[in-house]
């Protein structure tokens, strides 16, 4: 196998081969859940519909047999296990003829960095957000250099990630998520706020896994400040969409802080009933320190609410820096209270706040479209 290209020089294709074929690595895929297998699928449309593209063909880990596809779009039968996922990279980056390879996930960027140097193409790495934060080892910080194109989702990411990379900046590109045009301002679900208790209530919500690895997104915090937001807006109450192995714990912190009754662990939700659960809330309220960026926030936005969110991680360029939501000090429990209460008793919003339409899908695709073009074509 080839040396593989000199990073940072661009893949040149002409005559009948000026159509690219993409092949991704990816973590999640189409048929996966959360805020990454999203991105992907946003991404693989985006990818689908520039001209400048033939075809992608994608490798999961996670994801559903037969789950429909855009056109150009092959997904390959996802691979839980980490070694059957290497071991079908590896065949698919022998056995299939591709112009770029696109790598999903930091974790996977060494494995991607030699199929990529063996089959001498192009590497395309793809970062979202803690994962890139911190200083990872030796393996991982050589295969990132050798990319020939980093998109991170948010400033925030690509600061973090260029703190510890060596690589030129010029690499490095803010490819922020999408909101998905199922998100927007709606009729009050009245059946819906029914079943959950919520007629005349005013409700604070929540979008995200209940993971104890991600106790960062500020469950507890919202928990800890409903007594005091209460005692200024007695109808408050604190829905909480999603589920993971850290609902126990909230569950016991908000019986020691004596609102078990006002918080409703609704669980997770189908794609096809979360907009309705958007429409719920008066507030969408998730005081994170570790969000790449937080589709969620964009997607409560685009549904009509009131935002809050905090100034220490990629929430920042998900709310345009305050221009879609309220940014505040997660860490500060008075700011969040003070918050809180002004949305709640501000009523429930009308119309999405400028700026949202800025992370409307054809932008994106525009922005995918000028990245494959300018660093691959």
């Amino acid at each position: 196998m080839g040396a593989g290209l000199e990073p940072g020089r661009r893949r040149t294709v002409s005559g009948n081969n000026s159509r690219m074929t993409v092949l991704a690595l990816i973590s999640d895929g189409f048929g996966a859940p959360g805020g990454i297998a999203q991105y992907n699928r946003d991404l693989m449309t985006a990818l689908s519909q520039s001209s400048a593209v033939r075809d992608i063909v994608a490798l999961p880990r996670f994801g559903q047999v037969g789950a429909p596809t855009p056109p150009k779009v092959t997904q390959r039968r996802p691979q839980p296990g980490r070694l059957s996922w290497v071991v079908n990279a590896c065949e698919m980056a022998l056995q299939l003829p591709f112009d770029i390879l696109f790598c999903g996930h930091l974790n996977a960027a060494p494995l991607a960095a030699l199929i990529a140097r063996g089959r001498s193409k192009p590497l395309w790495l793809q970062v979202h957000g803690i994962e890139a934060w911190a200083k990872p080892g030796t393996a991982i910080r050589k295969a990132t250099a050798r990319a020939h194109l980093i998109t991170a989702v948010s400033r925030h990411t690509r600061a973090r990630l260029l703190s510890w990379c060596d690589i030129d900046p010029a690499r490095v590109r803010v490819l922020p998520n999408t909101v998905d045009a199922r998100f927007h301002v709606r009729a009050y679900p009245s059946e819906l706020a029914s079943r959950y208790g919520l007629v005349g209530r005013k409700v604070i919500l929540t979008v995200g896994r209940l993971a104890a690895g991600e106790q960062y997104k500020g469950h507890d915090r919202i928990i800890g400040a409903l007594a005091d937001v209460r005692l200024n807006v007695p109808e408050a109450v604190y829905l909480v969409v999603g589920s993971g192995d850290d609902q126990l714990r909230l569950e016991a912190a908000a019986v020691a802080a004596g609102v078990r009754d006002h918080v409703i662990f609704a669980g997770q939700v189908a794609a096809e009933d979360l907009p309705d659960h958007f429409r719920l809330a008066d507030v969408f309220a998730m005081p994170s320190t570790g969000e790449g960026f937080g589709i969620v926030f964009l997607e409560a936005a685009a549904s009509g609410l009131p935002v809050i969110a905090g100034h220490r991680d990629g929430s920042a360029d998900a709310l345009a820096d305050g221009v879609i939501g309220t940014l505040i000090d997660p860490g500060n429990r008075n700011e969040l209270v003070t918050a809180l209460i002004g949305a709640l008793r501000a009523g429930r919003a009308g119309m999405p706040p400028d700026g949202v339409e800025r992370f409307a899908f054809p932008n994106f695709a525009t922005q995918v479209d000028a990245l494959v073009r300018h660093h691959f074509h």
